[in-house]
């Protein structure tokens, strides 16, 4: 991994120069911290001390404690604000989905890969690099902006827990970006979902399998039941469904006094989505009637989704920054949640722009040297259009 290198500036040989590193350079270090949910301190603390090393004020808010990590959410507001112009603002999230090894990031061919064999983490931190570099070419070139404010938070790949603990009334900017897309550069997301999250708990009675396998009540069973009753995977082409974790009994020889389930449904369509909750609540409390277990239903909302017109301020001047820097744009919804999805719910608009990131969430996740370099250039080109609306 590249680290700065001392610059000796002629006639001073005393005096040394710090060279900033590159912005993969910076990725690539960033990349190599894990940071799970939860578990964002590593990867919070060098983010901190790279915007104290550009000579900027930036501070932890207190939501650590209160929702279960080791860091709070960074802020940081720059300097040198125009008279013109609107604010905006930019936002990554420091976690990851938990890594399965070390992450030993390499570039090949002009692309960054984990030779590890699990994530390679750029999901979020090609983002959080990109910013940063951002950053630094506003600072150390005095570029004049309309205001421009960095948001840094934890647990987002958790339910978008961190954005949701932010004070946005910090907030001076009028809109933000989320690079937090895997897509070629230049896909804008115009929406996105609203998420229901299930915690489904069914009892039953316990027994041993063997001697007295009639007096207990599977648990599990009625799980299993509900789950082949339910509609998963893509219900059409705004709704989807699943069910992604199951744990339960105790031992293989005794029948399972209990079983968890934890599911989701997702949806552009509020109506489609309530419906499908009600759908997927009734599959669970049938299945344990007819089992004769018992059922725990505890139902959250994840996050609430948004449209945006394609004219909207938001998307067209994120259209101009794209096309400035080379970039074909073209518009698109998203299945996933983003922290957008928590700004656009308080009133600041925030569009989700792709980044170039691939294969997210699995051991062959990759993005080009080239998208991540590019994306300096596309944050530069929304500040420039920002301080010329």
């Amino acid at each position: 991994m590249a680290r700065p290198t001392p610059e000796f500036i002629p006639g001073s040989p005393k005096i040394v120069k710090q060279v900033p590193p590159s912005v993969v350079d910076l990725f690539l270090e960033l990349a190599v911290l894990p940071s799970p949910s939860g578990n964002e301190r590593l990867v919070a603390d060098r983010v901190c001390a790279y915007l104290t090393e550009l000579g900027l004020v930036w501070d932890e808010d207190t939501s650590g404690p209160i929702i279960g990590s080791d860091s709070g959410n960074i802020f940081c507001r720059l300097p040198g604000r125009a008279v013109a112009g609107k604010p905006v603002f930019f936002c990554a999230h420091l976690d990851t989905v938990p890594p399965e090894g070390p992450i030993d990031p390499v570039i090949e061919d002009g692309v960054v890969r984990n030779a590890a064999g699990t994530i390679l983490g750029g999901d979020n931190k090609a983002a959080v690099a990109a910013m940063l570099e951002g950053a630094r070419r506003i600072v150390s070139e005095a570029r004049p902006h309309a205001g421009v404010e960095l948001v840094f938070t934890t647990k987002e790949e958790v339910g978008l827990v961190g954005a949701g603990a932010f004070d946005v009334s910090r907030l001076e900017a009028e809109f933000g970006y989320v690079y937090d897309h895997a897509a070629p550069i230049g896909e804008l997301v115009i929406g996105a979902p609203s998420a229901r999250a299930f915690e489904v708990r069914f009892h039953g009675r316990a027994a041993h399998a063997g001697i007295a396998p009639e007096e207990g009540r599977s648990a599990i069973q009625a799980a299993a039941r509900a789950i082949a009753d339910l509609r998963l995977g893509r219900i059409d082409d705004v709704t989807s469904a699943n069910v992604g974790v199951i744990s339960g009994g105790t031992a293989r020889n005794v029948v399972p006094e209990w079983c968890t389930v934890r599911a989701e449904a997702r949806s552009h369509d509020e109506r489609k989505l309530s419906e499908l909750v009600q759908e997927m609540m009734d599959a669970f409390s049938f299945a344990a009637s007819v089992s004769d277990c018992t059922v725990e239903i505890e139902l959250k909302e994840q996050y609430r989704g948004y449209r945006f017109r394609p004219d909207e301020p938001v998307i067209s001047l994120a259209e101009v920054a794209l096309r400035r820097a080379g970039v074909e744009t073209h518009t698109a919804l998203c299945g996933g949640g983003a922290d957008a999805n928590v700004f656009n719910s308080a009133g600041i608009p925030c569009a989700v722009l792709a980044n170039g990131m691939a294969e997210i969430h699995t051991p062959d996740e990759h993005i080009a040297v080239a998208d991540i370099e590019r994306m300096v250039d596309v944050t530069l080109g929304l500040v420039e259009a920002a301080r010329a609306a």
